[in-house]
């Protein structure tokens, strides 16, 4: 079963169940997965669903920050709970140890000492997260402070 007939499932779920956060959720994703099938002109596969899924959970935790800042809690629990269900069609994200080790090994094949060379160690350790959610925020924080020290 392809992502897209996934949702679809679950859509119909959420609606039998009356689960209107989730069933706003999953019309908001298949709302975007088809946005970007009409702006590409083919159907997506599934690598592009997921990284429309990613931008959508991006957008999200930016809302969240916001909402955070203007005092609206409520707001923020909502886009809160919509990543979560954005997240269970994620495939499971790198861990910690997964981006120490992965910006450890770029280091030393780079062989970089200093904060001029991070363009080349945040390619090389990305690319080792190839197929994998990867949080590039923090990614580029271990590198940073690796290289710092």
């Amino acid at each position: 079963m392809t992502l897209q007939e996934r949702i679809q499932k679950d859509i119909q779920d959420a609606m039998r169940a009356k689960d209107s956060l989730r069933l706003d959720a999953l019309r908001m994703m298949k709302a975007a997965v088809k946005n970007k099938e009409v702006e590409k002109i083919k159907p997506l596969d599934e690598n592009e669903c997921l990284q429309v899924f990613a931008t959508l959970i991006k957008q999200r935790k930016d809302s969240i920050e916001q909402f955070t800042k203007g005092g609206r809690l409520e707001l923020a629990a909502k886009e809160a709970a919509e990543i979560k269900i954005i997240e269970e069609y994620m495939p499971a994200a790198a861990t910690a140890e997964e981006m120490e080790t992965a910006v450890a090994d770029a280091i030393s094949e780079t062989g970089a000492s200093t904060l001029k060379d991070m363009g080349a160690v945040m390619k090389m350790a990305m690319a080792k997260f190839a197929g994998k959610p990867v949080d590039g925020k923090a990614v580029s924080e271990l590198v940073r402070r690796r290289l710092a020290s």
